[in-house]
């Protein structure tokens, strides 16, 4: 059994862990982010000091990341943005060196051993602060011309465009929802509410809560129908903190029910399930990406 070195670089926290080629994780750590890179691999190297047998290290990081190692964009953590990446820890490490994206590397998980296993054309929605997510087309992450692969938060839903308030991801991402509460019941600290607290409240009866819900299901039915018919996955599956809502795919569901019967062309509704990975997909994705490319290992 084969054992690899696999870190999910967050704003916050990283988490590293060994994972094996059954996808089992053990040797699991938590840690504060650390402030520059160099400390960074310091951590990383007192992480693989006391492991035997490593055959590779996983990189699950935030960012735009190409296949030559360079993360491009930006995100919560600065220092990845620029140096190659990859480079540095396969000098540092002198052990082969995969990084992938973080949505992409929850994408991975799902096909290996989650909610896609034996699919080769899926869609990964991420639903939170804003909406990101996944392409996967026969069996491998499609990341596009330019690294945007995935980036459905940039999706136009209606024509009257007047700036980036028009995005998917600023109309029906958790942030938006609470916005809109907020706005309805005279908030002034939009801090006061959160998406678990509107969700609540609607289930005790609340009037805006509800019919902002009613809105928040139709726009996210409406990015899913488009996305169905843009790439005609054979699944579409939901992460993000949203998904702990288990009548999430029902709610959606029905909204695509009623778009579909206003539309005579449209013959085709999306399946839509939840991810099956919720903490440790990155992980586990990062390991599958790794033996993909680097060890050609397309079927497990």
């Amino acid at each position: 059994m084969e054992s690899y070195f696999s870190i999910d670089i967050g704003g916050t926290y990283i988490k590293m862990g060994v994972v094996n080629d059954q996808g089992e994780i053990s040797q699991l750590e938590k840690v504060n982010t650390p402030s520059t890179i160099e400390a960074l691999m310091d951590v990383m190297d007192h992480y693989l000091k006391r492991q035997i047998n490593i055959k590779g290290v996983a990189v699950s990081s935030p960012g735009a990341v190409s296949d030559h190692g360079i993360v491009y964009g930006s995100s919560a953590v600065p220092y990845l943005h620029g140096p190659n990446i990859k480079e540095m820890l396969s000098e540092r490490f002198n052990l082969p060196v995969y990084v992938e994206n973080d949505a992409n590397c929850a994408a991975y998980a799902e096909l290996w051993k989650g909610a896609a296993k034996g699919k080769k054309d899926i869609l990964v929605v991420v639903i939170g602060t804003g909406i990101g997510g996944a392409v996967i087309k026969d069996g491998t992450i499609h990341k596009g011309a330019n690294l945007h692969g995935g980036e459905f938060g940039y999706m136009l839903l209606n024509t009257n465009i007047t700036g980036d308030d028009d995005v998917w991801s600023r109309v029906a991402s958790t942030r938006a929802l609470v916005k809109k509460v907020a706005k309805q019941k005279g908030l002034s600290n939009i801090q006061e509410l959160t998406g678990e607290r509107i969700f609540q409240l609607a289930d005790s009866g609340d009037n805006i809560c509800i019919e902002a819900l009613e809105e928040f299901y139709h726009i996210l039915a409406v990015g899913i129908y488009n996305l169905q018919y843009i790439y005609d996955p054979e699944i579409i599956l939901l992460g993000g903190g949203i998904s702990e809502r288990v009548d999430l795919i029902d709610a959606i569901d029905e909204k695509v029910d009623a778009i579909l019967a206003k539309i005579d062309l449209s013959t085709i509704k999306p399946t839509i399930k939840f991810c099956h990975f919720r903490q440790h997909a990155n992980l586990l994705g990062s390991v599958y990406g790794y033996r993909k490319q680097i060890e050609k290992r397309i079927n497990d």
